[in-house]
């Protein structure tokens, strides 16, 4: 069991996200508590709007009531032209409660001091993974809560209100099976409308760039957490030899790279996985768009041939309109949040990178401080300088990504400003 309150602990390190927190709707999870293979988490609202019925309330939500909440917005198709706030992962302990055991297994053949410096660390590994379990559950409601529409949602203001358990069950099965055909039809469609000819440029550009963007930035996160394991990989080593070794004064390094490990995990890895979850559902987005896309195509053949034959003209007319109307709301609020999310992400993301950059000369500082005087004072392994350099490498792709893209942008909106102004 383990208990987090943001009163008495550290505020949460989490990644800074695009999120522009409407003052009339705050949300923030205050505390949690973990039993076994569950996290409770108290969700506090506070809020100025007319919708609900008190201006300050909190409610004990589980993961599951998390994935409720996702998948009744995506499955809302008045919501089709939106991009959806990602889900939060589900809460993964085995590696620390894993640990926890072992060293309670190894517990008769250690000294007390042993013990307790091993299990201090161990504790505070299992809190870092809770605190980002936390944040991620929050950072999923205030997406929602800062989104002009998404914020409305009558769903939305039932899972922060009633303060009754919402009994939402685990999918069963079958459910699991329907979701994977789902996502199977999704691929074979895919497949299909890659032939499909765009209309719009803006559209053919943004699915070239999330495409491109969302290999390499999956490309840097795997990176990322290779950099992540290894500073951890130290870190575990350090303990188990500073236990055994008191006079060599590895406390320090120890906690310094078990911090390294913590910040780049919060920071980095965190922040890149964030937005591959987000270029996913950006693709997602146009993924509807274009399947509304082909059925407005097919609605325009469907009418030529009842024309063609004078026969149920009228009802494909209907069809025909409807189709149009579809494409046409999802296309022009399509634009409006690729627009949105890409401001967003290139100014949290630049932000991040410069936090991380402060973080790691921080740490290099205290590493050089920690390790003592001679030859391997503050010195780094070999294997970490390479796995630096490859992150590094991948860290740049994505910056040059963003800067083309960027470019690209203000040319877009400056044609368009061009475009809008009057004559001479």
């Amino acid at each position: 069991m383990a208990l987090l309150r943001e009163d008495a602990q550290d505020k949460l390190r989490s990644v800074s996200v695009d999120l522009n927190i409407d003052p009339s709707l705050q949300i923030d999870i205050p505390d949690a508590l973990s039993e076994k293979d569950r996290v409770k988490f108290t969700v506090h609202t506070k809020t100025t709007l007319p919708a609900f019925q008190s201006p300050e309330f909190s409610v004990t939500r589980q993961h599951e009531d998390f994935v409720w909440l996702h998948d009744t917005l995506t499955e809302t198709e008045e919501y089709a032209g939106l991009i959806i706030p990602p889900a939060p992962s589900k809460p993964d302990f085995d590696g620390p409660r894993e640990k926890m055991q072992k060293l309670g297994e190894g517990e008769v053949s250690m000294t007390k001091e042993e013990f307790a410096k091993m299990k201090q660390e161990l504790e505070a590994e299992y809190l870092a993974v809770f605190k980002k379990t936390v944040s991620s559950h929050e950072i999923f409601l205030q997406r929602i809560a800062s989104h002009p529409v998404l914020s409305k949602d009558r769903n939305f203001h039932v899972f922060l209100e009633y303060d009754q358990d919402l009994s939402v069950r685990r999918k069963n099965t079958k459910e699991m099976f329907g979701g994977f055909l789902k996502s199977v039809v999704k691929s074979a469609d895919e497949v299909l409308f890659s032939g499909v000819k765009e209309v719009e440029d803006f559209f053919e550009q943004e699915k070239t760039f999330l495409v491109n963007y969302y290999n390499r930035i999956k490309d840097a996160c795997a990176k990322a957490d290779k950099m992540t394991r290894s500073h951890k990989n130290v870190a575990d080593d350090y303990i188990y030899t500073s236990a055994c070794l008191n006079s060599l004064a590895l406390e320090e390094p120890t906690k310094v790279e078990s911090r390294v490990s913590s910040d780049e995990d919060l920071k980095l890895s965190e922040l890149l996985r964030y937005y591959m979850l987000n270029i996913e559902a950006a693709k997602d987005l146009l993924y509807r768009r274009t399947r509304a896309l082909v059925d407005y195509e097919n609605s325009n053949k469907a009418l030529d041939k009842a024309r063609l034959k004078s026969k149920d003209v009228r009802l494909a007319e209907a069809h025909q309109q409807d189709c149009c109307q579809k494409f046409e709301k999802i296309s022009e609020s399509a634009k409006q949040e690729l627009m949105s999310f890409k401001q967003k992400r290139i100014a949290a993301f630049r932000k991040n990178l410069i936090e991380m950059a402060e973080l790691e000369i921080k740490h290099a500082k205290v590493l050089d401080e920690g390790y003592g005087s001679g030859p391997q004072k503050g010195a780094q392994p070999d294997f970490q300088k390479d796995i630096s350099v490859m992150l590094a490498e991948a860290l740049q792709v994505l910056y040059n990504l963003e800067e083309k893209d960027r470019g690209k942008a203000e040319s877009g909106r400056q044609n368009i400003n061009g475009e809008g102004e009057s004559p001479a």
